[in-house]
């Protein structure tokens, strides 16, 4: 599955656009206060662990992006734009979006 934010991959042609798709990740905050209060390789403001939840937030959001554009036969995913937000209350917990258009491509 390619996946891009660009509206067209070099090399390749659109045949047909199969829609929009979206893949979600939400982990709760206090994952991430955790963390922070237990990690001691923060070094210049930088925690390994916390970039590491994000990261597996991300690529759950990229594995449900990319799951939901194979169902509908797409080859690929482009113009694709990752979010993240705050929600909940107090800010409790951590979304991770991705969306995108779902597309044929020969």
């Amino acid at each position: 599955m390619i996946i891009t934010t660009t509206p067209n991959i070099e090399g390749k042609s659109i045949t047909e656009y199969l829609g929009v798709v979206a893949g979600e990740a939400i982990m709760g905050a206090n994952i991430f206060k955790d963390l922070f209060a237990s990690v001691r390789d923060i070094v210049g403001g930088r925690s390994s662990a916390y970039e590491a939840e994000l990261e597996k937030a991300r690529t759950t959001a990229f594995e449900d992006i990319a799951a939901k554009a194979r169902e509908l036969g797409a080859e690929a995913i482009v113009g694709v734009d990752l979010d993240y937000e705050v929600i909940g209350t107090n800010g409790s917990m951590l979304m991770v979006s991705i969306s995108g258009t779902a597309v044929v491509v020969k």
